[in-house]
Formats: C-alpha cells, sequence, structure tokens
C-alpha cells in the first residue's frame, strides 16, 4: 500500500489539509463466511494547516456532506423492510403537501450565483410543461428520476419550516422518469418522509435504525449531542470552507448551506463521521445485509437478524436508471464507464456515494473492497477538479495493490 500512501501525502496541502482513509476487504469466501482483514488505516495532515497545528487522528469527524444520503437511504430501507412504506408508492400518501401539477423549468445553479441550470429532454421526448408531483415515487427519489431538481435555494427561505415548504412545493426540472438528474431536493424529501413513517425526528431514526444497530458511536448530526454520551469537542471536527453566507470558517456546522437552513439535520447532508465508521456501514451492504461494527468481523443484530436483508441490498445495487454515463442503484451511485468517474478503476460491480466537502465511499464487491475515504478538501475552495482527480488515482493505486 506504499503507492496508495504516496496519492494522499502528494494530494495533502493542495487538494485537502486534512485526510482520513480506511481500506477493509473480505477474504476467504463471500457474504456471511468471509473474514474482514484491515488492508489501510490511516490519518493525514492538520486540522490548523496554517500552523501545522491539531494533527488529524482517527477519531477526527469530518463532515459527510452527500455520503449521509447513504445513511438516510439506510434508514429508509429498513422501514420498507417493514412494510411501513413501499418502492413504488407515491411519496404524496406520506407527504400529502408534495403533490398537484407543477411547472418545468431551470432552477437555480448552485455554484455560480446568478445563473439558472435547464435540464435538456431526451432525444425523441416531446416537450413538456408540468409535472404531477403526486405519481412520483419513492423509487423514483431513490434513483434520482423524479424531475426535481438538482438543487433550489432553501437556506434563503429564512427559517426551517419555510426551506421545507419550498421543497415541498418546488416546480419541476423535467418529466418524471425521462431523465437521470442527481437531486438533493428528492433526498431532503425522503428524510422528511422517515420522520413521519418513523414517528422521530430524522437524527433520532438515523440513531436508532443504522447507526445504533451498527456500532457507529461517532456518527452523528452536529452540533446536536448523542444519545447517552458527551458534547463533541470543535478541535476533534475537521474544518471546511470559509462560507460566504455565514461569514466565517465553518468547524463544527455543516457546510451544506441548505443543510444549514434545515437546521443541520437533513436528509441529503448534515452527518459527521469517522472513516472507520463509514466503512463499517459499506461492511454490511458489502456483506450482503449483514450488521457489522467498526472491528472487522461480523455481528448479528439482537435477535440473530441482519439489519437489511440480502434481498434488499441486492436490489438496492443493481441498475435501475441510466443515463448516458450515468448508472444509479436505489441510493447507490453505479460503476461508470467514464474514465473520470470515481469508482471507475474498480470492478464493474462496484457501487458507492461521494460527498462535496471530499468524502467518499466505494464498494467493489468482486474484490471484496471496501474504501471509505474522508477530506475536507472544500477548506481551499469549490474548484472541484483536484477531488475528482484525486478519487481516481485514489482508487487505482488501491486496486493495483490488492491485485498485485
Amino acid at each position: 500500500m506504499n503507492d496508495v500512501d504516496a496519492v494522499i501525502r502528494g494530494a495533502l496541502g493542495e487538494v485537502f489539509p486534512a485526510a482520513q482513509l480506511e481500506v477493509r476487504q473480505l477474504r476467504a469466501g463471500a457474504g456471511r463466511g468471509g473474514t474482514w482483514t484491515t488492508l489501510f488505516s490511516g490519518a493525514y495532515g492538520w486540522l490548523d494547516p496554517e500552523t501545522k497545528s491539531r494533527p488529524t487522528r482517527a477519531g477526527t469527524l469530518f463532515d459527510l456532506a452527500s455520503v449521509t444520503k447513504l445513511f438516510v437511504v439506510t434508514a429508509f430501507m429498513t422501514l420498507v423492510e417493514e412494510a411501513a412504506a413501499s418502492l413504488d408508492q407515491p411519496v404524496s400518501d406520506v407527504l400529502a403537501e408534495f403533490s398537484g401539477m407543477r411547472t418545468i423549468g431551470p432552477y437555480e445553479d448552485p455554484l455560480v450565483p446568478g445563473a439558472w441550470v435547464a435540464v435538456e429532454s431526451a432525444p425523441g421526448d416531446e416537450p413538456a410543461h408540468a409535472v404531477d408531483a403526486g405519481r412520483v415515487t419513492f423509487r423514483q427519489l431513490l434513483i434520482h428520476s423524479s424531475g426535481l431538481p438538482a438543487w433550489r435555494p432553501l437556506y434563503r427561505a429564512g427559517s426551517p419550516d419555510a426551506a421545507l415548504a419550498l421543497a415541498l412545493g418546488t416546480h419541476f426540472s423535467y418529466p418524471t422518469g425521462s431523465r437521470v438528474v442527481y437531486s438533493d431536493i428528492g433526498l431532503i424529501l425522503l428524510g422528511l418522509a422517515i420522520e413521519r413513517l418513523a414517528h422521530v425526528s430524522l437524527d433520532e431514526a438515523i440513531r436508532r435504525r443504522v447507526t445504533e444497530p451498527l456500532g457507529l458511536g461517532a456518527t452523528r448530526y452536529l452540533p446536536i449531542v448523542p444519545h447517552g454520551s458527551s458534547p463533541v469537542h470543535l478541535e476533534g471536527v475537521a474544518p471546511t470552507e470559509v462560507c460566504a453566507w455565514r461569514g466565517r470558517r465553518l468547524v463544527g456546522e455543516v457546510h451544506d448551506e441548505n443543510a444549514a437552513g434545515l437546521g443541520g439535520v437533513a436528509g441529503h447532508a448534515g452527518l459527521f463521521s469517522t472513516a472507520a465508521d463509514v466503512a463499517a456501514l459499506g461492511q454490511m451492504y458489502l456483506a450482503a445485509g449483514v450488521a457489522h461494527v467498526a472491528a472487522p468481523g461480523p455481528v448479528r443484530l439482537s435477535g440473530g437478524r441482519p439489519l437489511l436483508r440480502p434481498e434488499t441490498v441486492a436490489e438496492m445495487t443493481r441498475l435501475q436508471a441510466e443515463d448516458g454515463d450515468t448508472r444509479r442503484g436505489l441510493g447507490f451511485a453505479l460503476w461508470s464507464p467514464d474514465p473520470a468517474a470515481a469508482g471507475h478503476p474498480l470492478g464493474p460491480g462496484a457501487y458507492g456515494h461521494t460527498g462535496f466537502t471530499g468524502t467518499s465511499l466505494w464498494i467493489d464487491p468482486g474484490r471484496g473492497l471496501v474504501v471509505a475515504c474522508l477530506t475536507n478538501r472544500v477548506y481551499y475552495g469549490r474548484d472541484a477538479r483536484g477531488i475528482l482527480a484525486f478519487r481516481v488515482a485514489l482508487h487505482r493505486a488501491i486496486v493495483e495493490a490488492t491485485d498485485s
């Protein structure tokens, strides 16, 4: 793994000031009969890069950004298994406000203030001007084919309630099912649906249904104090960007403006965690639904049941939608033929997710690999070119090391 170490050290101070990497492999058979080995576990850089003080440690918390979505989707799928909801059920059955005819139009560009993004129709499609929100299903939220815009400036609404109202009442950006457009709005609505189905707040649902059963003691929304433990000290959290909206460098506050505008707890972003905890979530998926704690080795939940059934995991990780080089499962991005895609160096059965702050979780069933990499690349700004190239180089080095 010397080349893996070299890739990370080569990006320090250029792409990100701090990072954690956890690489685990399931060996000696697949699924429940395998043995877990930690191939690589490391923490790099500084939480105060200007003075090179406060080194990154294994317990340092990183803002997961959109990797949060995997925890949220996992919680939702436990509700599906309990028959509290179904994948092809209209979202409006749970969120009555998300109904009625909606216009189709461009949405605000999250990275270019004042610019707008228009989603082009798929070849051969007739132009459409309206969408019936009441016909959108949970499956379409999960595969990002709902028609919802990728982003709206919810944080400008002025309060969490107003931000949710904007998400529930938003216009659409294309006809449902005609394209695949990754949408934060869809996962925000999924998070609200979880609250109504589980009858608890989203952070509590994630704790009860995902982090506590898997033994993920570090994973939490901040600055909320986790159940049964002491408050998190800010010196143990990797800082992110100097936020123009909030006027300060963010430490222990969610980087995503919309998540902040929703009170810090949202379905699309907001969780903080460690690479070890994120890798443990990946272990659960790779082992086809058998729960694992952070230490290697399978652990069943109370009563001997797995967190998710193998057939649920199989459904989540099969090809559900495709649009050009974009391939989606339920909540997961799948392997892409695009050489610039994060998962491209991995096997064709790979699946995972990335986060805007510089985080990622990728799982390669063919090699039995789980790769969790957390960085705070937005410390240096929002230009994504560096982190995109880094992810490809990192995964290529890991593949070469494990294949040799």
